[in-house]
C-alpha cells in the first residue's frame, strides 16, 4: 500500500530553488571574473599563492555549472524508468563539484607550493602590488558572494536549509574562497617583507589544504545522500509517534526511510493493527494514516504501510528498524 502527500509544498520548493539558483548564478559571475583577474595577476607577479588562488576560482567556476545542471535536473518528474523521480541528481553533482574542488583547487595548491620551493620566483614589486590589488577586489567581490548566499539560507531556515547541496556547496566555495585570499595576500606580503619564497609556498599548501578539506566534508554529505542516507532522527521519530498515536494501529514493528531527493523522503512502515478488523476496514485505515502521514510530514513524498504479523523483536533489530547509520 503506498501514497503520495499533496502538491502544496511544491511551489514553495520551486520558488527556493529560484532563489538557489540566482545565488550560484551570482556565484559564477564572480568566480569567472576573479579568476581571469588572478591569473593574470599571478603571471605579472610571479606569485605561486596567486595562481593557486587562480585554479581555486577556476574550480570554483565549474563547480557552479554543475550545481546549475543540479537544480535543473533534480526537479524533473518520476518517470516509469525513475519512478521515485530525480531528486539525488542534486546530490550526484553536488559530488562532482567536490571532486572538482579537490583536483582542480587543492591538488592545483599543492603543486604552485611544491613548484616555489624547487625553483623560487623572481621579485617583481610592481607585480606584486598588482597581485595584492586584485586580491583586495576579490576578497570584495567573494564577500558580497558570500552574503547572498548566506543571506538566503537564513531566509529560508538557516542551518537547516543547510541541508540543499547546492546552497551548502556554494556557501562552502564562499568561505573557503574568503580565507583562501586571505591566506594569499599573507604570504605575498611576508615574502616581499622577508624576501623569503617559503611564505608564498605555505600560503599554497594551506589553501591547498583547506580546499581538500572543504572537498572531503562536501563529498562525504554527498556520498551518505547518493547510497540512500536515512531521515533525520528527529524526522523518523515524528512519523514513529504519528503512527502510534493511530488507534486502529497496535504497534509499529520497523520504520524504514530514505531520502530520495532535497524535498522528498520514503516511508516504509511494518505495523500491527488491533485485532477484529474486516479486509475493507483494514484498506480503509491504510488510506486514512496515509493522508494523515502525508499531511503532516510534508516530506513524506512516498508512503508504504505493511500490515504484518512478524514478531516485534525480529523486526526491531534489523538496522532500518533501529535507525542505524553509517559513514566515515
Amino acid at each position: 500500500m503506498s501514497g503520495k502527500p499533496s502538491n502544496a509544498s511544491k511551489p514553495a520548493n520551486r520558488k527556493a530553488d529560484r532563489r538557489t539558483r540566482v545565488t550560484v548564478l551570482v556565484a559564477l559571475a564572480a568566480n569567472l571574473v576573479i579568476a581571469a583577474a588572478k591569473a593574470v595577476g599571478g603571471l605579472a607577479a610571479g606569485s605561486p599563492a596567486l595562481l593557486s588562488e587562480a585554479a581555486h576560482s577556476v574550480a570554483d567556476s565549474l563547480n557552479e555549472v554543475f550545481l546549475l545542471a543540479a537544480l535543473r535536473r533534480s526537479r524533473r518528474p518520476a518517470d516509469e524508468r525513475h519512478p521515485f523521480g530525480y531528486g539525488k541528481e542534486r546530490f550526484f553533482w553536488s559530488l562532482l563539484a567536490a571532486v572538482g574542488i579537490f583536483v582542480m583547487g587543492g591538488c592545483f595548491s599543492f603543486f604552485q607550493g611544491f613548484e616555489a620551493l624547487r625553483n623560487g620566483t623572481e621579485e617583481k614589486l610592481s607585480g606584486y602590488v598588482a597581485g595584492l590589488i586584485v586580491l583586495g577586489v576579490a576578497f570584495a567581490a567573494e564577500g558580497v558572494s558570500l552574503a547572498r548566499a548566506l543571506y538566503q539560507a537564513h531566509r529560508q531556515g538557516g542551518r537547516d536549509r543547510l541541508r540543499d547541496p547546492a546552497l551548502r556547496t556554494v556557501i562552502a566555495e564562499d568561505g573557503t574562497a574568503v580565507l583562501g585570499v586571505s591566506l594569499a595576500a599573507a604570504g605575498m606580503l611576508l615574502h616581499m617583507a622577508t624576501g623569503q619564497i617559503v611564505w608564498e609556498a605555505s600560503a599554497s599548501f594551506a589553501i591547498g589544504a583547506l580546499l581538500v578539506y572543504v572537498a572531503y566534508r562536501l563529498g562525504r554529505d554527498a556520498r551518505d545522500q547518493l547510497i540512500g542516507e536515512a531521515a533525520a532522527p528527529d524526522a523518523a521519530e515524528r512519523i514513529r509517534a504519528l503512527l502510534r498515536e493511530q488507534p486502529e494501529i497496535d504497534s509499529v514493528e520497523a520504520l524504514y526511510t530514505m531520502k530520495v531527493g532535497l524535498d522528498a523522503t520514503l516511508v516504509a512502515a511494518r505495523v500491527d493493527l488491533v485485532p477484529g478488523m474486516d479486509s475493507e476496514r483494514v484498506e480503509e485505515v491504510a488510506v486514512r494514516i496515509k493522508r494523515t502521514l502525508a499531511r503532516r510530514v510534508p516530506e513524506a513524498g512516498e508512503i508504504f504501510l505493511d500490515v504484518t504479523d512478524r514478531p516485534a523483536q525480529e523486526a526491531r533489530e534489523s538496522p532500518a528498524a533501529t535507525g542505524e547509520r553509517g559513514g566515515a
